[in-house]
């Protein structure tokens, strides 16, 4: 059982997820896994338990976005402010340009820091756009403006137009920005996750089930108003199945279509060595350097792939006919964050330098660390799909 591998490593062994399950496969057969707790003490995790997506949600909004542009509905060569006014301090960024990442945007303070979810929407309408420079391009910014725009461009709710585009047609019924009251029980845990900032260590406690881990998605929505374009949506793995399958089987978006999203739109070698993040519509694509790519190994150039802070990654290739992921919880009691004080090191704190290992964390004892854990896909995750698929 080579998924059933996977899930032992990285919920026993290792210890970054506290829980984990797997789906890979293609167009008509599908291989799953599944391990751990939903939450400590809790029931074990179980095919009908819902994720937080975190920030798989936006490969929502990217298929949905790109849906409307097949349907003639939405114009990819538009600037954002002509669509949606309250945009006014972009710039000139075109819809087609914020998918892609290819210009940073950028709001004059956080948009977590704000006291409700009213000047939350303030700070974001004053987003200004800029070069990128040779520094990150994945923002959360840009999926986050995406919404805005599916609003004006159809008005509906962005929600609505996921619902139109993907969610009905595709049978997906158990995926929501609100978790609904009888649902609330089937969710995973993103409680109590720990971090450390330099000097400062704290737990962030007090996040119910059902409710978005992604702060800003928090500020925007509190409880799922409306889905936010970056993050906020729950599902299933029954659901992201039915999604990836969707995808594999034309059922969502036309293969050229899918090959557009899969454009390089950002990645390029930096003079003085390393490269910049290869990313497409509101996605990763192959990076040279398999240690910086999302996209797994066994997967081409028309693979799109998104990971989530709390604990998921998704890859598909159209073209080779695969699918693969993972949902988890990396920051149930886990210390996802270490930013050393200056002068330290990860083992100064009881970390391996890959960031695998436990914490003692004062008046609660050991704590188990998922820091940097996906750079453990390549050697405990993809090889056990691989062999499940029989690459």
């Amino acid at each position: 059982m080579p998924l059933q591998d996977a899930v032992r490593y990285f919920t026993r062994e290792d210890g970054s997820l506290a829980c984990m399950s797997i789906a890979c496969g293609t167009a008509a057969r599908c291989y799953t896994a599944e391990g751990g707790e939903t939450a400590p003490g809790g029931p074990p995790v179980a095919p009908d338990s819902v994720f937080d997506l975190a920030s798989l949600s936006k490969l929502f909004t990217a298929l949905t976005a790109m849906r409307l542009w097949e349907q003639g509905r939405l114009d990819l060569s538009a600037q954002v402010r002509s669509l949606e006014p309250r945009f006014a301090c972009i710039g000139d960024i075109t819809v087609g340009e914020t998918l892609g990442f290819e210009r940073a945007i950028r709001t004059p303070v956080r948009v977590d820091a704000q006291p409700d979810a009213r000047a939350a929407e303030e700070v974001l309408s004053r987003a200004e756009s800029c070069p990128n420079g040779d520094g990150k391009a994945y923002s959360d910014m840009h999926a986050m403006v995406i919404r805005y725009v599916l609003e004006a461009a159809t008005g509906q709710s962005a929600m609505d137009c996921v619902t139109e585009a993907l969610l009905k047609p595709l049978g997906m019924h158990e995926t929501w920005c609100r978790v609904p009251e009888a649902a609330r029980g089937r969710c995973v845990s993103c409680d109590r996750e720990h971090r450390i900032e330099g000097s400062h260590w704290f737990v962030r406690e007090g996040i119910a089930p059902g409710t978005p881990h992604d702060p800003k998605a928090r500020a925007l929505a509190p409880a799922g108003e409306h889905f936010c374009g970056h993050a906020g949506l729950f599902s299933t793995r029954d659901d992201m199945v039915r999604l990836c399958q969707g995808i594999l089987q034309g059922r969502v978006l036309r293969p050229e279509t899918l090959r557009r999203m899969a454009e390089n739109r950002t990645g390029r070698p930096l003079p003085g060595g390393g490269w910049t993040q290869f990313l497409g519509c509101l996605c990763y694509v192959r990076h040279p350097v398999q240690r910086h790519s999302e996209v797994p190994v066994y997967m081409g150039e028309e693979a799109l792939a998104l990971s989530g802070f709390t604990g998921n990654h998704l890859a598909i290739d159209p073209r080779k006919g695969l699918f693969e992921f993972y949902l988890g919880s990396r920051v149930q009691n886990r210390l996802s964050v270490l930013l050393p004080e200056e002068g330290k090191t990860r083992g100064d704190y009881g970390l391996d330098p890959d960031g695998h290992g436990t914490v003692d964390w004062p008046g609660e004892g050991p704590v188990r660390s998922s820091v940097d854990f996906v750079y453990r896909k390549d050697a405990h995750y993809h090889p056990r799909v691989a062999e499940a698929l029989g690459l």
